[in-house]
């Protein structure tokens, strides 16, 4: 367990990297950052030992084993999960997690996806393995202007298929455009219409306490980065053992067999969560997952929410006060302009005096200028950024990117006058400085100023 002091003390010491070289960092949504003990103490474990594959017998290997057990063991602690009921799957990402659910799930044509219009695009890819073996796929829409989903909304999509509702439920826990937190009671509520359900925990477990033992999803996908910065490249699946022996792999690997013929053409299966991890782990970083877990542990998940809402209200309230001289909104918000029940991720538009939007690409050059790292777009959340936008459904099904065609053109056929949105999002390493940097960059660089927009690059994603 480290020893730890308060949010800004470690700013200071462990996150010191942020104010000795003027970053002003503004993307944890994208990725959390590493504190400095975090990289030594990789450092020092590799540097200490040898390490080696864990698919081999001899004392590297059993080394290497035993820090990836601890690590899974880890892993189920902090989502206060029991290992009776819960296994670790270790993945690239929680992309990966949800490949492996999607990839492996018993759709069929009796069967149903069930979507919030509010998701990742990793999340929305599912519909491509449901459709591939007949499914039906269907969206619960998103309410304005907070991009929320209503009670009645998700009790509709629940029963529409009248008494057989087997199938599979996918949302977020947090939305990762708006920081909309949709309400983890969805989860027994489609449990008991019938629906298995995978929760998208990515944005929300940085600065959220998940505990399984309350909520239990069947599945639940996290990338580790972005609760702790290092090491990347490592997420999870964690499923219920029983949601886990439903799924059907299309194809086996090393690492995922107890053995397999090639003469006879058949193999059998690993019998436990190694038959989901394909090939040989990152066996020298899954143990910085378990570091990173202690991080966490040693401040307090509740610190660290607490610190980032704490900073979220403050840079919501700045944004809402911003105008312009002749008394126009200098911005538009994207979700709740509240605290309640959202996270430290904000969407927004910036306008000029004369109320047009400022474009997405003009704001992504001013502010690198300023040294500040946010990101714009559309976030890889089509249906958020389709509902923020108000863009009408029936012009969607018309209006298709061709083969030849251009992003710029797609969003001219919608009447979009941008490629999408500013967000800015906060992070245990943030602090109020950072909030007060934006703030002032705003001001400074559009208030009664339009931008010139000469010599942006040509968008080649929204």
């Amino acid at each position: 367990m480290f020893d730890t002091s308060s949010p800004a003390e470690l700013r200071a010491t462990e996150y010191g990297y942020l104010d000795e070289n003027k970053h002003i960092y503004l993307d944890h949504t994208g990725a959390a950052l590493p504190a400095r003990r975090q990289l030594r103490a990789h450092a020092d474990r590799i540097t200490a030992n040898a390490f080696g594959n864990p698919h081999s017998e001899n004392p590297t290997s059993a080394a290497s084993e035993a820090l990836v057990r601890s690590a899974r063991h880890a892993v189920l602690r902090f989502l206060n999960a029991d290992p009776r009921e819960y296994a670790v799957v270790f993945t690239p990402n929680a992309t990966g997690a949800i490949r492996l659910v999607g990839e492996a799930y018993p759709f069929t044509g009796l069967s149903r996806l069930l979507l919030t219009a509010d998701n990742h695009n990793s999340v929305n890819g599912l519909r491509e393995y449901a459709r591939s073996r007949g499914a039906d796929t269907n969206y619960v829409p998103l309410d304005e202007p907070e991009l929320r989903i209503s009670d009645d909304a998700l009790d509709r999509a629940l029963t529409a298929a009248g008494g057989d509702n087997s199938g599979l439920f996918a949302f977020p826990a947090q939305s990762n455009f708006s920081g909309v937190q949709h309400p983890l009671a969805w989860i027994e509520r489609a449990q008991a219409h019938g629906y298995e359900v995978l929760l998208d925990a990515a944005a929300f477990a940085p600065a959220n306490r998940l505990d399984l033992s309350v909520i239990r999803p069947d599945f639940t996908a996290i990338s580790w980065y972005k609760v702790f910065g290092y090491p990347t490249g490592i997420g999870s699946l964690v499923a219920r053992r029983a949601a886990l022996n439903r799924l059907r792999r299309p194809w086996f690997s090393g690492g995922t067999i107890q053995v397999a013929s090639a003469g006879g053409r058949w193999h059998r299966m690993a019998d436990d969560e190694t038959a989901f991890e394909d090939g040989t782990l990152d066996f020298l970083s899954i143990p910085d997952v378990e570091v990173g877990l202690d991080w966490i542990r040693s401040i307090g998940i509740d610190t660290v929410h607490d610190h980032v809402t704490g900073l979220a209200r403050s840079l919501l309230d700045g944004l809402r006060a911003l105008r312009h001289a002749n008394g126009e909104p200098m911005a538009r918000l994207y979700g709740p302009l509240g605290s309640d029940m959202r996270g430290a991720t904000i969407s927004l538009n910036l306008f000029d005096p004369r109320g047009q939007v400022i474009d997405e690409r003009a704001v992504s050059r001013d502010s690198t200028a300023r040294g500040i790292s946010l990101r714009t777009g559309c976030f890889c959340n089509p249906g958020a950024g389709e509902a923020a936008f108000a863009i009408d459904p029936s012009a969607l099904g018309g209006v298709t990117l061709t083969v030849t065609g251009t992003v710029d053109d797609y969003l001219v056929g919608l009447g979009l006058p941008s490629g999408g949105a500013v967000r800015v999002s906060l992070g245990l390493s943030s602090n109020q400085a950072d909030v007060d940097s934006f703030l002032e960059f705003v001001t400074d660089t559009y208030r009664d100023r339009t931008p010139r927009t000469d010599g942006l690059e040509p968008r080649l994603h929204c």
